[in-house]
């Protein structure tokens, strides 16, 4: 029986910077995703223009991101619009556990939280099979499994389902699945025939594991939490996308945003409305095939303007690199693509980095593996609104005001 080893410390404190202008949304920071036993880094890519304490380098050509771990509020649960605040004393009863899907996105939840990753062990048998016993009694406690279902997919599903299932068995009170990243989310619908949906069959395995409530992030379509039997807390990250662009020196009247395509016009003119209320531009997308995509015209005008081309994940960036090159072609001056979720299948990275593309910025519900790092990537941290989530959750509090 072959042991992962995992290993969870808390994390060494770094300098933290904040976002300039957007004092409505969360303070951004880049997020170096590496494995728990690594955590190492200091220079950031050139293309990252924040506002600093102390400049940053990049050595020997080889970018990284730094790891932010300060555990400070984000900005706008200062303002007055917060109904009360949150009972960040009563944590006794609260355990965050972390699967092996992405462990350093965990590690920044609980250090945000002021908590310690709950002791878990989790090995693979010889055949491939999952072996899960936490280490640490959870017996009436709130409990949080943190774990994307993320490549390898089925994989880190069925550890998820062993995961709820072993507190269940553990009589914890409650169960709350935390899953940044839902694989499946695209099978939502039948789109031809003898097709299965797939996304209704992953909700009933996680219900029926014994899940009392789960926390997504950006599902593909807002009708996947319908496929729940069960209370679906629905975060949106476009708060830490948006407070990073803030951060930039771009002239409001210089902006349109863009969808990538029809289905995404919903999530763009909410993004729009959100920067500025700047105009929006639709690209119209026709598939032949999955993960094949032909760009046919431009809807709207982005002559002269800076596009940012707004989509919930980038799988193999053929919409979005295809999307890019009719803009340029339509005379946008400058082109960024944002996204929560950086699937980046291949061939994703050879076409981010192909020189369309200004700057990709993504967050960290998935690992970005440092062998997909390239100058146009930025990385921005999504643990402070996860962490936050967390504990309006258990503390029975609102959470669709932090989104207002």
């Amino acid at each position: 029986m072959a042991s992962l080893g995992l290993s969870f410390t808390p994390a060494a404190k770094t300098s933290t910077y904040l976002g300039s202008s957007y004092s409505t949304f969360f303070s951004h920071s880049s997020l170096s995703v590496k494995t728990s036993q690594s955590r190492s880094g200091n220079s950031v890519f050139a293309c990252v223009k924040c506002d600093l304490p102390e400049s940053l380098n990049v050595r020997n050509g080889s970018p990284s991101i730094p790891i932010i771990n300060e555990r400070t509020f984000p900005k706008f649960l200062e303002s007055a619009r917060m109904e009360k605040s949150v009972n960040r004393s009563n944590n006794t009863r609260l355990k965050l556990f972390s699967g092996t899907a992405n462990p350093a996105l965990s590690q920044e939840i609980a250090w945000y939280m002021g908590l310690e990753l709950g002791k878990i062990n989790i090995k693979r048998f010889a055949d491939g099979e999952i072996y899960i016993q936490l280490q640490e009694s959870v017996r009436g406690c709130d409990v949080y499994l943190v774990q994307p279902t993320c490549t390898p997919t089925n994989e880190n599903l069925m550890e998820l389902l062993i995961m709820v299932d072993a507190c269940r068995r553990a009589s914890a009170k409650k169960v709350t699945a935390v899953i940044p990243y839902f694989g499946y989310a695209r099978a939502d619908r039948k789109t031809q025939g003898r097709e299965s949906i797939a996304a209704k069959l992953v909700a009933n395995l996680i219900t029926e594991a014994g899940a009392d409530r789960v926390l997504a992030c950006d599902l593909h379509s807002g009708q996947s939490m319908g496929y729940f039997d069960i209370p679906v807390d629905h975060v949106y990250c476009q708060p830490v996308i948006l407070d990073y662009l803030a951060s930039k020196s771009i002239s409001s009247e210089d902006l349109v945003v863009v969808s990538p395509d029809v289905g995404g016009v919903a999530r763009a003119r909410a993004f729009a409305k959100k920067l500025s209320d700047a105009p929006l531009a639709i690209v119209d997308k026709r598939r032949s095939g999955h993960n094949v995509a032909e760009v046919m015209n431009l809807i709207g005008d982005v002559r002269g303007k800076v596009a940012v081309m707004v989509d919930d994940m980038i799988d193999t960036a053929g919409t979005i690199v295809k999307g890019a090159a009719l803009l340029h072609q339509e005379g946008a001056r400058e082109v960024y693509a944002c996204c929560t979720h950086a699937v980046f299948s291949p061939p994703a990275i050879e076409r981010l980095s192909g020189g369309l593309l200004q700057e990709v910025i993504v967050t960290n519900t998935l690992p970005v593996a440092e062998k997909n790092y390239f100058p146009q990537l930025t990385i921005l941290s999504v643990a402070n609104l996860l962490g936050e989530t967390i504990w309006r959750v258990h503390d029975d509090s609102s959470v669709s005001s932090i989104f207002l």
